[in-house]
């Protein structure tokens, strides 16, 4: 069986990214299989787990590394691609905006966000995704501004650290690149903000200290889906591929680095998982064919360029 033929065998949210990123389906088809989402399968489920407060799993980010929150059941959403338009997503979204509150932070609407910039870079990417966008997602833009370091990142523990951090950079540099999408005529200044955070990444080529060029961190080439706000070299190429614009010869390494996870039978395996609990698996224990990494790493080889030998 070819690996696309295996990648199809699975869950609406896969099949339709496989259609469009891999196979180049016509929109119309690639559209309707997007629109199964909401309906069948996983997105589906996790639709259906809202209670009518809007929550998940009765708190808005999790105690203890609980996954089954607002914040990480909408960060799965947006990944499996639930169709924002469609009319059950955009009324978990509505029930989100209207009933949800940072409840340690002032009481805040979960859209408008909290103080540390990690979780606001991907609240603001849901808040973009989905459609509420406004006052809270401003907020949230402006903090991002001031927060910004000299280096370029961004780091949940500064001012303490003066350093960014891989993680958070990459949850903000995401949470913008949607808040662009999202409001047409967006200011200048944000695509800026996040093209200096890209620069920050880049000229480490995703993993290594800038300074002896050793790796950073040994996770960051674990590669697990979903990826909460954990960084992988794999979640940092695939946001460069979705970001668009041509291929940076500084992200070489770091596809190396994903081409050297390749099976032999051309599939990804599924990296350590994130500790925390989780409404259901939507991937392959660990070492086991993963059909996420293997979606991801393909489509990230196929832009870095089939013609130098990545594919």
């Amino acid at each position: 069986m070819q690996v696309t033929e295996w990648l199809l065998e699975s869950d609406p949210s896969l099949r339709w990214q496989v259609m469009r990123d891999l196979l180049d389906e016509p929109a119309p088809a690639v559209d309707a299989e997007r629109k199964r989402v909401a309906r069948e399968g996983w997105g589906a489920q996790l639709l259906a787990l809202q209670d009518e407060r809007g929550y998940w799993g009765g708190d808005e980010y999790g105690e203890d590394g609980d996954r089954r929150s607002v914040m990480w059941t909408l960060a799965l959403l947006r990944r499996l691609g639930a169709d924002p338009k469609d009319p059950a997503v955009a009324a978990a979204a509505d029930r989100v905006r209207d009933g949800v509150t940072w409840r340690h932070w002032d009481n805040l609407p979960y859209f408008h966000g909290e103080v540390e910039p990690c979780v606001n870079g991907g609240v603001l990417a849901q808040g973009a995704y989905f459609g509420e966008v406004g006052a809270g997602s401003d907020r949230i833009v402006a903090r991002l501004f001031e927060e910004q370091l000299d280096d370029g990142g961004w780091n949940c523990e500064a001012p303490e650290s003066t350093r960014s951090s891989f993680d958070t950079t990459l949850c903000v540099v995401e949470g913008l690149l949607e808040y662009e999408r999202a409001v047409p005529g967006a200011p200048d200044e944000v695509a800026r903000a996040r093209r200096r955070g890209e620069e920050y990444l880049l000229e480490r080529s995703l993993f290594r200290r800038l300074s002896t060029g050793d790796v950073v961190e040994n996770r960051y080439l674990n590669f697990s889906f979903p990826p909460y706000w954990f960084y992988d070299v794999l979640r940092a190429l695939d946001h460069f591929r979705d970001a668009g614009g041509p291929f940076d010869p500084r992200l070489e390494h770091a596809v190396e680095a994903v081409v050297g996870r390749r099976g032999e039978d051309g599939r990804w395996a599924a990296g350590i998982r994130w500790p925390g609990e989780t409404h259901f698996d939507v991937d392959a224990p660990e070492g086991e064919p993963s059909r996420w990494n293997t979606l991801r790493a393909l489509r990230v080889l196929r832009w870095a360029g089939a013609g130098e030998g990545h594919l």
